[in-house]
């Protein structure tokens, strides 16, 4: 076995002879804006429209316009607490299952155009796009296919109806980063479903947003990952089989951790609210998620390879309560505190092999386009890590390079204490991050066997850490 000693000091030569295109590429693989998408890691929802008025989760489209009239919406206080919180983008509830638009369209008569809130003049999407223009975040819209108000829901028409607001909402607004479908699927107030015409809502992203993924059970950009409860699965993966299901497909669960040789790359989101409802109930102030449980979330979704996606209720007079604030606040403490590298100059990493420019010093560099590469004639991997001092951690950080293809499917993490006490705690998929928990301790050394792959082990990056909790509470979901 050749043995490989690296050590910090020799990261700026590696890092110049770096050579990607030697590197045979396993498909399927992402798209440019779905590494894009992939980079941005967190962001929020904001459910905020009709249903906040009338206190339920799903209206029925019967409700009157008059019902909403936030007394302080600020759009602005909004995009600021995002922003404090780490979040990259605010994705913006534009019309929910009950038809009611939060901005003046023209193909609907049930909008804030009927409402007294700034007496039918005013625009949510439009104040909240000026926001985020304003404080650097990016927007995404929610449009719900589903529409128990529009008399043309369950006929032909009201596929181009619904494609005519999409048309609105991508041409208006400025640059849109993620158009969110819902699957849900009812009756309309003619009593009637809707076939819904898949192929066009997507064509109208692609042409007027080509930038922007798009949201749904299977894509085509990116995908539900099978709960609302906030974790992605110990085995995920981003290809999956996705011409075999769609939104709303009822057998969802058989493929809700991707396939491993899956036909399409269509990475997972994880969405989750931080109370028990999507919208705002008074009843509920008191039972938003503490930051602890939300650090939990963190590692369970953007650590097994997801992004996330966090709901903020807005109350009914348009701002974020306190208790919410306060949550993210506290999130973004322990996320500022706890993903902070545990490595060290004087650390030592061996690797069992390494393809000539991708050494293993690149897992170090922090940068996801330069990697460790195995030789393809090395099938079981192994990467060593070892520090002269004994180190308080509590999870290990691993990475592939995703523009490469996803490759692992199982891993064996080996620690050992600085008692001598030693652990083995397996994995499986990595994919564009995993971050591996365990009970915290001192270590002393770490070793990392790549058991099975889909080809040629590659590792981008490689970390250790001490998340942190404010009230002791365990990293694992």
């Amino acid at each position: 076995m050749q043995i490989k000693r690296i050590t910090f000091f020799f990261l700026v030569f590696a890092s110049s002879v770096v050579n990607g295109q030697s590197i045979k590429p396993i498909a399927p693989l992402p798209s440019a804006k779905q590494l894009a998408w992939q980079e941005l890691t967190y962001y929020g929802f904001v459910h905020f429209n009709m249903n906040t008025f009338t206190n339920v989760e799903w209206g029925e489209g019967k409700e009157d316009p008059k019902l909403f009239n936030p007394t302080a919406l600020d759009c602005n206080q909004w995009v600021k607490i995002a922003k404090a919180a780490g979040m990259k983008g605010l994705i913006l509830t534009a019309k929910h299952h009950d038809g009611f638009a939060l901005y003046p369209s023209k193909f609907t008569e049930h909008s804030v155009a009927k409402s007294p809130w700034k007496q039918g003049k005013g625009d949510v999407v439009r104040e909240l796009a000026n926001a985020c223009k304003r404080y650097g975040l990016k927007l995404g819209i929610y449009l719900s296919p589903w529409d128990r108000f529009h008399p043309a829901y369950g006929t032909d028409s009201y596929n181009q109806v619904y494609a005519n607001m999409q048309k609105e909402l991508l041409t208006q607004y400025g640059p849109i980063f993620e158009f969110w479908y819902d699957g849900a699927n009812g009756e309309g107030p003619n009593g009637k479903k809707q076939v819904y015409d898949w192929n066009l809502f997507h064509s109208m992203v692609n042409q007027y947003q080509p930038e922007a993924v798009q949201f749904s059970d299977n894509g085509p950009d990116i995908r539900w990952v099978g709960n609302e409860r906030g974790f992605s699965y110990e085995k995920m993966w981003s290809p999956i089989n996705k011409d075999e299901i769609y939104p709303g497909y009822p057998k969802f669960d058989e493929y809700k951790q991707g396939q491993e040789n899956g036909s399409h790359w269509v990475a997972p989101e994880v969405d989750v609210s931080l109370r028990p409802g999507w919208y705002y109930h008074p009843d509920q102030d008191d039972k938003v998620k503490s930051p602890d449980s939300l650090m939990r979330i963190y590692v369970a979704s953007v650590g097994r390879n997801a992004n996330l996606l966090i709901n903020i209720p807005v109350d009914t007079r348009g701002l974020i309560h306190p208790n919410d604030s306060s949550a993210l606040m506290g999130l973004q403490r322990l996320i500022s505190k706890g993903l902070v590298s545990k490595l060290s100059s004087k650390d030592v990493l061996t690797s069992s092999s390494s393809e000539k420019g991708h050494l293993a010093a690149h897992i170090y560099d922090k940068d996801e386009k330069s990697f460790w590469a195995a030789k393809e004639s090395d099938l079981k991997p192994q990467l060593n890590w070892s520090s002269s001092e004994s180190r308080l951690l509590n999870a290990v950080v691993l990475q592939e390079p995703i523009s490469l293809g996803q490759r692992v499917k199982q891993f064996q993490v080996t620690l050992t204490d600085e008692n001598g006490t030693v652990e083995k705690i397996n994995g499986y998929t990595i994919g564009n991050k995993r971050i591996l928990p365990f009970k915290a301790r001192k270590v002393k050394s770490i070793q990392i066997d790549f058991l099975d792959a889909r080809g040629q082990v590659l590792i981008a990056n490689f970390d250790l850490l001490y998340i942190t909790s404010e009230r002791n509470e365990s990293l694992y979901h």
